[in-house]
């Protein structure tokens, strides 16, 4: 059946319904279809997964000007109410209404070919910049937010733990600012060739080597981030800062995490940051992909067709040391 034949769902004032070309399989999808559950997010009604995306508009809805049919566009999200203290404060990633996408009882996600979706949450993609890339800047964005977070500057050294999707745009973004000397830590080794691939100047197998040992030789990094969610790489950023350093957390972990060495960090003067999310990231995503800045669409390790989405989120699971980034393609 052609895509103009099959039914479609209808598009409200404010709205854009999207023909979805490219979705990202994030690490919330595989929690929440293996556990049900991530932190205190629990499954317990039918739930759509899947949140990076980017598409085609095929409908424009009442009220809604600057977009046309056939507009590629990424799509943020998040969908905030505009109208809490956190959202009239500028910080509307945390805002206390926020509806966003494959969160249970808040949005379903956007494994499935048509979404109808805000337009203000909605960003024109330009003719350089695949669906692909679109759908890629919403861990982009992560990346963007933590640097930012972070402060690092140009001539700083820099550790990431977690060499998945979220800790290499991070690397990516490290570099496009002229932070040449990052360093990668992980136990996957294919991702570490893939940190490397993309300009990590040192990687460092956590499961062969003493991680803290081996980066406090020369007095640790000034700006870490740690991008694994684990309890172990928490307790191992905040050892090896450097002093008058910074310690971003970007990975969200399943449980609470316990056991950050705090004592170090004070005695080194050493700051901790957290991020959730971003804001008003997608812009600067959009133009550092069109630039040719961040080689995104670099990370993209594996392309599964739509019709493989359970099967692509397992294999994803099941073969950590094989898949960087899954990426489910709708189109041919």
């Amino acid at each position: 059946m052609r895509i103009e034949d099959r039914p479609r769902p209808g598009v409200a004032p404010g709205e854009l319904l999207i023909k979805v070309h490219h979705v990202g399989i994030c690490g919330s999808d595989m929690h929440f279809l293996k556990d049900g559950r991530l932190g205190n997010w629990v499954v317990d009604t039918p739930l759509i997964l899947g949140h990076e995306s980017a598409g085609e508009v095929i409908d424009v809805g009442p009220g809604v000007q600057g977009f046309a049919v056939g507009d590629k566009v990424a799509l943020e999200p998040g969908v905030p109410c505009g109208g809490c203290w956190s959202c009239m404060t500028g910080h509307y990633n945390l805002c206390s209404n926020m509806s966003f996408m494959a969160i249970p009882h808040e949005r379903d996600g956007v494994f499935c070919e048509f979404v109808s979706h805000p337009a203000k949450m909605c960003f024109k993609l330009p003719s350089n910049v695949s669906t692909m890339e679109g759908a890629l800047c919403e861990p982009l964005s992560v990346g963007l937010y933590a640097v930012e977070k972070s402060g690092a500057r140009l001539g700083q050294s820099a550790v990431i733990f977690g060499s998945g999707c979220i800790g290499l745009v991070t690397m990516l973004v490290l570099k496009a600012i002229g932070v040449s000397d990052v360093t990668v830590v992980d136990v996957v080794k294919k991702r570490l060739d893939t940190a490397l691939a993309l300009g990590a100047k040192r990687v460092i197998r956590g499961d062969q080597e003493d991680v803290v040992a081996s980066l406090m030789k020369a007095g640790g990094c000034d700006v870490v981030f740690d991008a694994a969610g684990s309890p172990r790489t928490a307790l191992q950023a905040s050892q090896v800062v450097a002093r008058n350093g910074v310690v971003v957390i970007v990975g969200m972990a399943a449980d609470p995490v316990i056991g950050m060495d705090i004592g170090t960090m004070a005695s080194r003067e050493a700051r901790l940051e957290t991020i959730f999310r971003y804001r008003n990231h997608y812009p600067t995503a959009i133009k550092a992909v069109e630039s040719g800045v961040i080689p995104l669409k670099k990370i993209a390790s594996h392309v599964f067709p739509f019709e493989r989405i359970v099967e692509s989120v397992l294999f994803n699971m099941d073969n950590p040391g094989e898949v960087v980034k899954g990426v489910i393609s709708f189109v041919d």
